[in-house]
């Protein structure tokens, strides 16, 4: 057995002949009468206390300590009754990730895990728990790819518990429980006039950022963090090394997502865009943090610039010159009378310029593995699964190919070939 029962109603005393007999101590009749003792993996000593009439009931509790630990299953009883809160705001607090994405997670736990399963201790948890949970959310209209989102954060919570030994088994591992579903939207790229429509609409200073992301694939962040030294132009090219981004309320220069440095083509058009708009609004040295708020400052010439110097803030531009143009062109509603802002435009925010630049290679015969990497995606099969439905099948392969035959006329084509045969 891993440890012993111990009898706080009784005690073993020797009497005046070294006899040992058994007399009742002060604490007979109140209390509970046995406490189960074992010392733990770590060293430290745990206990169990059972009521009278119990001493089996407290041994086969030890016998079930003494079969964890042998199976390597064993529970610190103080771990598991830590709750659900409790661990998960200590793990937050050492997760190394991007800020952004630790406020994130903190945000959606406190939002819409904390409040129904905050309060559980870890060693609690089953899989009805979080089926429960999962239910809830639904219940409260917090639905589609947000709710898995929500899911997967207190999946990665509850993961971290079980290798940190406060629970056996992961709850979210049952078959019973699912992961919210998700409809998978296709994406529906830009025409070329909607993208010269926003252009034309948005103020001279910032029209030229639709030609970074409609003719070089490059993200919001990238535009706002293209810097001179990444424009090469007698080569023909953007070398893709930096964004500019929030690490909660401040700027700071950070590589592109994922870390993903990358060569991208500049077409001539593109170029001659991006020279004019320099020779317009000349660059301007911006100093910020690198990749922390804490991180070494650096100073680079970006590209595009407020209209009082500095950086382009993000919030600012989508709301002041972005929406309004996708106003102008046609795309979303003017801003209500009293309202703040804009209606969310989130499928035609400036990513949708990427969507573009994406449709706009495969109808060319671009291969998947050149566009996945002029997009940065690390993984082509993502890029293949997200834009799979806009490459020309071979149907319409076979009928491009045959209509450049026939370019000229079925007559003409004919022709030609009587004509080749005639010299045979």
């Amino acid at each position: 057995m891993a440890g012993h029962i111990q009898d706080r109603w009784y005690k073993t005393e020797s009497d005046a002949n070294g006899k040992a007999r058994r007399v009742k101590t002060d604490r007979h009749g109140t209390g509970m009468r046995y406490r189960a003792r074992y010392i733990g993996p770590d060293g430290t000593e745990r206990s169990k206390s059972f009521p009278d009439r119990q001493k089996r009931l407290a041994e086969q509790w030890l016998t079930n300590i003494e079969a964890d630990m042998s199976r390597g299953q064993y529970i610190d009883p103080a771990a598991g009754r830590t709750t659900f809160q409790q661990y998960a705001e200590r793990w937050l607090d050492g997760y190394q990730a991007d800020r952004n994405t630790v406020l994130a997670m903190e945000s959606r736990l406190r939002l819409h895990a904390f409040p129904f399963i905050g309060t559980r201790p870890l060693g609690s948890f089953k899989p009805e728990h979080v089926r429960d949970w999962l239910a809830e959310l639904d219940n409260r209209g917090v639905v589609g790819s947000y709710a898995k989102v929500i899911y997967s954060t207190v999946r990665t919570v509850l993961s971290a518990a079980v290798d940190d030994g406060h629970l056996v088994k992961h709850p979210c591992a049952a078959r019973s429980v699912r992961a919210p579903a998700t409809e998978r939207q296709r994406v529906i790229p830009w025409s070329a006039e909607r993208v010269f429509a926003v252009r034309r609409s948005l103020p001279a200073r910032f029209a030229a950022m639709v030609d970074a992301g409609a003719g070089c694939g490059l993200r919001q962040g990238e535009i706002l963090g293209l810097a001179v030294d990444a424009v090469d132009f007698s080569a023909g090219t953007l070398h893709v090394v930096r964004q500019l981004k929030l690490s909660g309320t401040r700027p700071i220069f950070a590589p592109p997502k994922g870390g993903r440095l990358r060569d991208v083509p500049l077409p001539a058009p593109v170029a001659a865009a991006l020279k004019e708009h320099m020779k317009r609004y000349p660059p301007v040295a911006v100093t910020l943090p690198w990749g922390t708020v804490k991180g070494p400052q650096v100073t680079h010439r970006v590209v595009f610039t407020a209209p009082g110097g500095n950086h382009v803030w993000r919030s600012t531009f989508n709301t002041e010159a972005w929406k309004p143009a996708l106003v102008a062109a046609g795309i979303i509603s003017e801003r209500e009378p009293g309202a703040r802002s804009h209606a969310s435009a989130r499928s035609d925010g400036m990513h949708a310029l990427r969507h573009f630049y994406a449709s706009v290679l495969l109808d060319a015969g671009e291969n998947i593995k050149a566009v996945a990497e002029y997009l940065g995606h690390a993984d082509p099969g993502l890029t293949l699964r997200v834009y799979a439905h806009l490459m020309p099948t071979s149907r319409e392969r076979t009928q491009r190919a045959v209509s450049a035959v026939y370019s000229d006329g079925p007559g003409t084509a004919q022709e030609r070939q009587c004509e080749a045969g005639a010299g045979d």
